[in-house]
């Protein structure tokens, strides 16, 4: 059992106190029994999953596999007598299960996906949502209820990115089997979240008949609280957030995704459409031209203007305009914000209450954050800076990782020490970077299952690449040799067990080679 001090058993007291269970639980989800799996140990599986290999920045590779000792230490079966239905990715922080925690969780767990399903962790907040689509934050393993920290029903949504986490873990298997599954709740937990509130009835006795977007506004966007943003103490205000909005968006665009897949297109045209509409609001109220950002904004639509990295969610929304891109890429490369020793602090170090030592939301930087700016200059064609990006990330992680020999909650900004406070063997979401970041912007592999095909964008000059990844039910393993310049030609060997489609990029050169099973040998110049 975790260890509990005084204070910490209290408030779990309070907030089981407080949780409701007002109607029956998990009617949209067709999975209602625990599946019983056997959780696997990292010392048999280790050589089952993906073997990056690198000539240098080799202790990049330790912390690699760090994270996923952690990570197997953390496989876990729901306790005996509870409603869960899948066994458990436990965040490591208590005795809950955290949305936002797992979510990004499944971001690096889903390329062990062949070992562990950790998609499959989701199920255990789909099997415990509210007949009115609401689905808590926070559930508690060993009843099923919700945790509602303090009695604050405010504080108990948070990003609404389950089908982000769907698509991409349906990315690297290619089943599309889940999609029928789970898109019952997800319609009508976006019917929740689309129910007019405010943060006074959203704490009443009727607070299940309230959801986020804000009423009374002139914007009509979603509004949430720092804590149910997951951005704990954050310095924000007003109720049209850039982030909680932006998080609609993705919604919208991933539930259209899977509606496409299940060939539903009526549903997915409707999806795209409310996207769509909210992202034009978001930029008519909350970009402002004077400072190139994007800001929170009150009933009225005034900016609430705080630099944080809730600022740049629009980018991986996908409704930036080239022009508003390239002037948030100037706050992220700005060294006296956004661009310090670590990047990205949750809070610019131009702003008033920033922690140079992390203070947690003030300053820490943290992997799904990082994770989400990352990707969002993906999305918009800044491969390079999210390349050296995702590299300066895993520097300061390893620094730190030499001096402690583990990877922590959230990392100091400005120095090469973790967070301030910041919990240790936080696998949980910290192995984004030196799991996911490794594979996907430092080696430059890019997983399509569905179309049985592997982007490579090589960018590295020394040897190389990697073993056992899988694309769907193929493996590959692929390694580049060394080379002088960035400029010489690359000679690639690529082993996979069945036909698969390569896209090599390199520099302004792409090229895409039909590969048999066996042994490839590609030249690129």
């Amino acid at each position: 059992m975790k260890a509990f001090t005084i204070t910490t058993l209290l408030l779990f007291l309070i907030g089981i106190i407080n949780a409701q269970d007002l109607d029956s639980r998990g009617a949209y989800f067709s999975k209602k029994e625990y599946s019983g799996d056997k959780i696997p140990e990292y010392s048999v599986s280790k050589n089952d999953l993906p073997i990056p290999l690198m000539e240098n920045d080799k202790e990049w590779i330790a912390m690699y596999w760090t994270c996923w000792e952690i990570a197997f230490n953390h496989f876990k079966k729901p306790p005996e007598g509870s409603p869960f239905v899948s066994n458990i990715l436990d965040e490591a922080f208590n005795s809950q299960i955290f949305q936002w925690d797992m979510i990004f969780m499944v971001m690096f767990a889903r390329y062990g996906n062949h070992i562990f399903p950790a998609v499959n962790s989701l199920d255990n907040f789909y099997c415990r949502q509210h007949e009115n689509g609401y689905i808590c934050r926070e559930i508690s393993e060993e009843t099923g209820e919700d945790f509602v920290f303090l009695g604050e029903r405010k504080n108990t949504i948070n990003p609404p990115l389950f089908s982000w986490a769907e698509v991409e873990s349906f990315r690297n298997t290619g089943d599309m089997s889940r999609f029928k599954m789970v898109l019952p709740v997800l319609e009508k937990y976006v019917e929740w979240l689309n129910r007019e509130g405010d943060q006074i009835t959203a704490d009443g006795d009727q607070w299940y008949n309230y959801g986020r977007k804000a009423a009374n506004s002139v914007h009509g966007l979603y509004w949430n609280t720092g804590l149910g943003s997951g951005m704990d103490n954050t310095p924000r205000g007003g109720n049209g957030w850039v982030d909680m909005s932006c998080q609609m968006v993705i919604q919208y665009n991933n539930l259209a995704w899977m509606c496409d897949v299940l060939g539903d297109h009526d549903k997915a045209a409707d999806f795209r459409t409310k996207a769509n509409d909210i992202g034009e609001r978001i930029n008519h109220f909350c970009w402002s031209e004077e400072d190139g950002l994007y800001y929170d904004v009150d009933s009225a639509g005034n900016h609430v203007k705080w630099k944080t990295s809730g600022c740049f969610w629009p980018m991986l929304a996908g409704i930036s305009s080239v022009k508003q891109c390239d002037r948030l890429v100037s706050h992220l490369q700005d060294t006296g914000s956004f661009w310090r020793q670590i990047v990205f602090p949750t809070l610019a170090a131009d702003q008033k209450g920033y922690n140079p030592k992390g203070g947690y939301w003030k300053g820490g930087v943290w992997a799904p954050t990082n994770y989400m700016i990352i990707k969002g200059l993906e999305h918009n064609g800044f491969e390079d800076l999210a390349n050296r990006a995702s590299e300066r990330y895993l520097s300061g992680m390893s620094c730190v990782f030499e001096n402690t020999k583990t990877v922590w909650e959230n990392y100091s900004p400005d120095t090469c020490v973790r967070g301030y406070p910041a919990r240790p063997d936080f696998v949980g979401w910290s192995g984004i970077g030196p799991v996911a970041l490794l594979i996907e912007n430092v080696l430059g592999f890019r997983v399509n299952a569905v179309e049985s095909e592997l982007l490579w964008r090589i960018t590295r000059t020394d040897e190389h690449g990697i073993r056992n990844l899988r694309v769907g039910d193929i493996i590959v393993s692929a390694l580049c040799n060394e080379r002088e310049n960035k400029s010489d030609e690359a000679r690639i060997s690529v082993t996979a067990s069945k036909p698969l489609t390569i896209v090599i990029i390199k520099g302004e050169n792409r090229e895409s080679f039909k590969l048999q099973t066996g042994e490839n040998e590609i030249v690129i110049r």
